[in-house]
């Protein structure tokens, strides 16, 4: 088979949701000089339905669009070698793989590709052997990748070998400088809501008053995905909530998320207070919220007023928003819903309409401040300050996509 190119050809496992706008990503950047998917199968009946199939997208619109806006400028596709799967889309070369859906099959070495990002959300074990029969994420690397990015969180069965040394995971903007071209050669780009939490989180860690958190906790509104049922169906042999069978067209579905728990590999202060996590299932396409509750241990000024309240929070933010985290969070002060934030690239925007604080005092009695080696006859009265802070993001392309692509970029440049 012939390669591409002789220079940077990123290869992307799977044309699902993540791996069809992964590749509407790279063709509006150009980083890359080619792209190789590996689809595993035939699509449709002749390969022109597979070109259909990428042209077009009912949440983002067609491909002309997404890449040229409204001015009326057309994507010129063309059928370089059909028997190659081989084609043009404006100039940018685009070759599809059908046969092979184990990774370690999957020709990347004769197609020239380095990096993979793996978009099916099947291997998603980093300890599993190459060699496995059922396929594991590491065949990428037997079948001549150097890298490969899962757009998805781990999931290590064998607890004893998960080793974030080994198989980090790794968010653009948070903490993908800690990437060692060296040592890390499988890599998880976390979740799409972990991506979002980690750069709200960021700033207030990173501040001196609102990094001495008590307790902190997370709500995502979440838009469907392909995993929950369209209508109801039964549900599998061993399935525990039964809500997930249930029909998304119809329901508010309460859920679970490990964003919390991730959010710990990427930002490790997270470990030192206590973080609960859960996600409210809703029928929209894209677009989710997060609603993160927050507790600072706080003080008060010289009028006796809570040091930290909503301005300092909201002034944080912009602050982040037009600095270390620019093009990455943004700050807005418009009353939004959810499909105004449909394909704004940014990992979270920031809802400034809505973050609101709360202070009180924690009372330490006598008796508590003795088991602490305090003697004290009188009750002390601590300042808390809660927030409430709501951070939009586009859970498939504007903020996941977005982010995964840089990251994609990213390790590829750290390795040529």
């Amino acid at each position: 088979m012939l390669q591409i190119t002789n220079k940077k050809t990123l290869g992307i496992n799977g044309l699902g949701r993540i791996g069809k706008l992964t590749l509407w990503y790279h063709l509006s950047k150009k980083y890359f000089d080619g792209i190789v998917i590996n689809v595993g199968r035939e699509v449709g009946k002749k390969f022109e339905d597979l070109i259909q199939v990428i042209s077009s997208d009912t949440t983002y619109g067609r491909l002309d669009n997404f890449l040229y806006g409204h001015s009326g400028k057309k994507v010129e596709i063309k059928i370089v070698d059909r028997d190659a799967g081989l084609i043009s889309i404006d100039g940018f070369s685009v070759r599809f793989l059908y046969t092979d859906r184990n990774p370690k099959d999957i020709k990347w070495r004769e197609a020239g590709v380095k990096v993979v990002v793996d978009c099916t959300g099947k291997f998603l074990d980093p300890t599993v052997p190459a060699n496995d029969p059922k396929g594991s994420i590491a065949g990428h690397i037997e079948a001549g990748a150097l890298k490969v990015i899962a757009s998805a969180p781990f999931k290590i069965k064998n607890i004893a070998l998960d080793n974030p040394d080994e198989y980090p995971t790794l968010i653009y903007g948070i903490n993908h400088n800690s990437f060692d071209a060296e040592k890390h050669h499988i890599i998880s780009a976390a979740s799409c809501t972990t991506t979002g939490l980690a750069h709200m989180v960021k700033p207030l860690l990173e501040d001196e008053e609102t990094k001495k958190v008590l307790t902190a906790s997370m709500t995502t509104v979440h838009a469907a995905t392909n995993t929950q049922s369209v209508l109801d169906s039964v549900p599998s042999t061993g399935t525990s909530d039964l809500r997930k069978n249930r029909s998304v067209l119809n329901n508010i579905i309460l859920s679970s998320t490990g964003a919390a728990k991730t959010l710990e590999k990427v930002i490790p202060q997270a470990t030192s207070f206590g973080f609960m996590a859960d996600s409210i299932r809703i029928p929209t396409p894209t677009v989710s919220l997060i609603s993160l509750n927050i507790t600072f241990t706080s003080r008060l000024n010289e009028l006796a007023m809570p040091f930290i309240n909503a301005q300092y929070i909201k002034d944080l933010y912009k602050t982040a928003a037009a600095g270390p985290q620019k093009n990455l969070l943004y700050f807005s002060d418009l009353q939004n819903v959810s499909t105004d934030l449909m394909g704004i690239n940014a990992a979270v925007i920031i809802e400034g309409n809505e973050l609101h604080t709360r202070t009180g005092f924690l009372q330490l009695h006598p008796e508590t401040l003795l088991q602490a080696g305090i003697k004290e006859t009188n009750a002390v009265n601590l300042p808390v300050t809660h927030a409430k802070i709501l951070g939009w993001y586009d859970n498939e392309y504007g903020s996941y996509v977005y982010c995964l692509g840089q990251l994609a970029e990213f390790v590829d440049s750290q390795i040529n």
